[in-house]
């Protein structure tokens, strides 16, 4: 069953140019200039590409600090005990602990945005695989959040650092900040994440590595974007 939608979206969709892969900066002014929502929208970037993800090295997974920022307050939690507890705490983390930290979780909570843990902490925290998995909060070694040095993995965390890994389609999504921010703001970001992908190219990828690119709002309609504008900006 096809999605309806609604006026605002179909007034925004006739300002895009279907066929048109649009310059990076001018993807980024249209995609804030057609945004309709009553709240400050993510932007985000999706990258389609020529990958089989049934292959394991074809399965892109890894993190990148966005030089600037998100936009988004993430909270942070860190297993961790002694003075590496210590340190997550100096570091800024929003809460910190062992046994405690994974009972609270198996009870249902889940509020926060990024899990850390030391890697003598992954026996315990494994038991929350089923639940930490789907959501995408499992710490993982990949994405700098299996690791003896929290102080530095908590400060990325709070400062715009975010998660990339391909779905199962071989699409890969990253939130790269919000309407708010300047555009300029915006197209720094999507270099930086632009690089990163392109540079994670499995060597086994034949011909055409990326697809397209597109770039929208929370409820914004796509926008595609010329691959070859990136290298006419600086991250």
């Amino acid at each position: 069953m096809a999605r309806k939608r609604g006026k605002n979206y179909k007034a925004a969709v006739e300002k895009v140019d279907a066929e048109k892969a649009y310059p990076i900066k001018d993807a980024v002014q249209l995609v804030k200039d057609i945004d309709f929502a009553k709240f400050d929208s993510t932007v985000e970037i999706v990258f389609k590409l020529n990958v089989d993800t049934k292959q394991a090295d074809q399965q892109l997974r890894g993190a990148v600090v966005l030089p600037n920022g998100t936009g988004k307050e993430q909270t942070v939690v860190v297993f961790a005990k002694g003075d590496n507890a210590k340190a997550a705490e100096e570091a800024g983390a929003d809460f910190v602990g062992e046994a405690d930290l994974v009972q609270k979780i198996q009870g249902g909570w889940l509020d926060f945005d990024v899990a850390i843990a030391t890697p003598d902490m992954m026996a315990q925290v494994g038991r929350l695989g089923r639940v930490l998995g789907p959501k995408g909060l499992m710490p993982n070694p990949k994405t700098g959040t299996v690791t003896m040095d929290v102080a530095k993995a908590v400060k990325e965390s709070k400062a715009g650092k975010v998660t990339y890994r391909t779905d199962r389609d071989g699409n890969v999504a990253v939130p790269v900040g919000k309407v708010s921010f300047d555009a300029d703001k915006l197209v720094g970001n999507l270099k930086t994440i632009e690089d990163v992908i392109v540079k994670a190219r499995p060597a086994s990828v034949r011909g055409v590595y990326v697809n397209n690119v597109s770039l929208s709002t929370t409820f914004g309609p796509g926008v595609k974007v010329d691959l070859d504008s990136f290298s006419n900006v600086e991250a």
